[in-house]
């Protein structure tokens, strides 16, 4: 039987075209941290949105966990990692490092077997929604325009989202420069990442739906649970949060209070977890959206029955166009993964990431 003979780690930091920020954060790089796992001729490839600091992790702890362990068994594997990793702690960094590893020993299973990993996890869906994600609080009324339209009209994407969670004035000035700008026939979300108090945020709830935002995403802090409930009204907007989900308890903690429950694949624990996650979600008759990591995303999003859309985060579509060959295309508004070639079917393009290895 075919087992894993090595994981290996690489930290890389991209810079972004230009300052970027949102309501509680600004940032002027993003690194991706790559993992290669090699089993029986064939190399499987995962990665994560995280800090350096993974990378020892990867390879002085995760690696020997599964190390000569059955490829196919990714489960296993898994499990051998939860156990390597008590003492240190599950939530953040680790968890993320997990994350990594595991994507890149179900891309080697599915490699090993010829055929896609969505087939592996078992394929539900044909094709799955995307929305166009940046927005970002740095950019001019012109710079934000340009890059609605390109969603919108260039694109063909029905859905987008911004940032806010600045001052009440402003978000609603870009709220409505948005709508102008998309147009009333394409879906208007928006994204304070924790901003704001309790009752700043119920007091935006009026204005966001006479705008036609239909999807507010943490309108307070995702450790404020008490808080995402009370924001929540039948009349929308929906209330979604969980990118920062980091275990399994986490999400059952979060489905009571959350219109529509974000899980993000390179954070939550790879492919296993997020199988997990979801079915703790459909459980409860809620939605699952994909954050970020958009050709990782794909994969889990077809295999997923309760699945509503994946973010298709400007900054991670830049970064996996450079690295990765084989990317898909979000125009139209849905992406369909492949069934032709084996794994997530991307290669890694080492030359054009070189540049940016730490």
């Amino acid at each position: 039987m075919t087992t894993i003979e090595r994981v290996g780690a690489r930290a890389y930091r991209v810079p972004t075209p230009g300052p970027e920020a949102d309501g509680t954060l600004a940032w002027d790089a993003t690194t991706i941290v790559v993992v290669h796992a090699e089993a029986g001729g064939v190399t499987g490839l995962g990665w994560t949105y995280a800090d350096a600091a993974c990378v020892p992790l990867i390879e002085d702890v995760l690696a020997g966990a599964v190390r000569g362990r059955p490829v196919l068994d990714v489960p296993a594997c898994w499990a051998a990692m939860q156990h390597a990793i008590r003492n240190l702690g599950r939530a953040g960094l680790v968890s993320c490092a997990m994350s990594a590893v595991d994507i890149a020993l179900w891309d080697a299973a599915a490699r090993s077997l010829g055929v896609p990993v969505s087939r592996l996890l078992g394929r539900v869906h044909d094709e799955v929604a995307v929305y166009g994600s940046g927005g970002f609080t740095t950019l001019s009324d012109d710079e934000l325009t340009a890059q609605l339209d390109h969603w919108v009209r260039r694109q063909r994407i029905p859905r987008v989202k911004i940032k806010i969670g600045e001052s009440r004035d402003r978000d609603l000035d870009r709220v409505a420069l948005a709508r102008k700008v998309i147009g009333d026939d394409a879906a208007l979300y928006v994204d304070a990442n924790g901003a704001y108090s309790v009752g700043a945020a119920g007091r935006l709830l009026a204005p966001l739906r006479d705008a036609g935002v239909t999807w507010f995403e943490e309108p307070v802090s995702s450790d404020d649970l008490d808080g995402l409930g009370r924001l929540r009204t039948p009349g929308g907007p929906d209330i979604a949060a969980g990118e920062y989900g980091y275990d399994l308890p986490c999400f059952a903690r979060m489905l009571p209070v959350v219109d529509c429950l974000q899980v993000d694949v390179t954070r939550c624990g790879g492919f296993t977890e997020w199988r997990r996650a979801t079915a703790l979600a459909a459980a409860v008759s809620r939605d699952v959206s994909a954050h970020c990591a958009p050709n990782l995303s794909a994969h889990a999003a077809v295999a997923t029955q309760n699945f509503r859309h994946i973010e298709w985060f400007a900054d991670h579509d830049r970064i996996e166009r450079l690295f990765f060959d084989g990317c898909l295309d979000p125009a139209g508004g849905t992406v369909t993964p492949s069934m032709a070639a084996p794994g997530h079917g991307l290669t890694f393009r080492a030359e054009a990431a070189a540049e940016y290895a730490l």
